[in-house]
């Protein structure tokens, strides 16, 4: 948190830091961000510190609250619903108009994923879990035509990043994760385009069904469910 800020702007490396604070746990569901002791922390004004904390809002990780100011989101079993419900429409899309795009270079970078995935899985890195998945689902959809759409999965996946962390907190969860990627690159790679999308969909969904169940078992002071 000390580290100087050299890259973009200083609101967009805040949103990175604080994204990543919250997502390994610094700042856990229902804590306070106060802007002044964000802004110090970092060497910045409030003006800033405020813009990232409306950007982690849009992406669902924080909440502001009338007289509170900013505060972690609870884990909520109504957001796993509408952001995987989102994933399983567009990244079966995207995968269909990017997939028979494919080159050698692509796979080659599938494949390097994939490893690093599997290293992170093997040393339980837990900080790398996330971004590697995202890092993985994006370079499925690098050459779909849809920019727009590709931001929207790529602010998808960066939401339920935490999710996908406290998902993959067990073996059991690890191991199929690890299985089904190598089976998408496999589909892709044998240009068998329809099953993959199909494959990817049941993937996603097979995913949230699993984080429903985990997070319906978490300590409710970890969790929110609305009504």
């Amino acid at each position: 948190m000390k580290q100087p800020l050299k890259h973009r702007t200083l609101s967009a490396a805040i949103v990175d830091q604080l994204r990543q604070a919250i997502l390994d746990g610094t700042y856990p569901a229902g804590s306070q961000l106060r802007q002044d002791a964000l802004g110090e922390a970092y060497g910045v004004s409030r003006i800033p510190v405020r813009e990232a904390l409306f950007q982690l809002e849009a992406e669902g990780l924080v909440r502001i609250v009338p007289q509170k100011g900013a505060i972690v989101s609870e884990l909520s079993l109504d957001e796993i619903n509408d952001v995987f419900d989102l994933r399983r429409i567009l990244e079966p899309r995207l995968l269909a108009q990017s997939a028979p795009r494919f080159t050698t270079e692509d796979f080659d970078g599938l494949d390097n994923i994939h490893k690093s995935f599997e290293k992170a899985i093997k040393a339980r890195n837990v900080s790398e879990w996330g971004q590697l998945n995202a890092d993985f689902h994006m370079a499925l959809y690098v050459h779909a035509p849809q920019p727009r759409t590709r931001a929207i999965v790529l602010s998808l996946l960066q939401t339920s990043d935490r999710y996908t962390r406290l998902q993959l907190s067990n073996t059991k969860a690890m191991g199929i994760a690890e299985k089904e990627h190598a089976q998408l690159i496999a589909l892709c790679r044998a240009q068998k385009v329809d099953e993959a999308c199909r494959f990817l969909e049941r993937h996603i969904e097979a995913v949230r069904k699993d984080l429903l169940q985990v997070v319906a078992n978490a300590p409710k002071s970890r969790r929110k469910e609305n009504s």
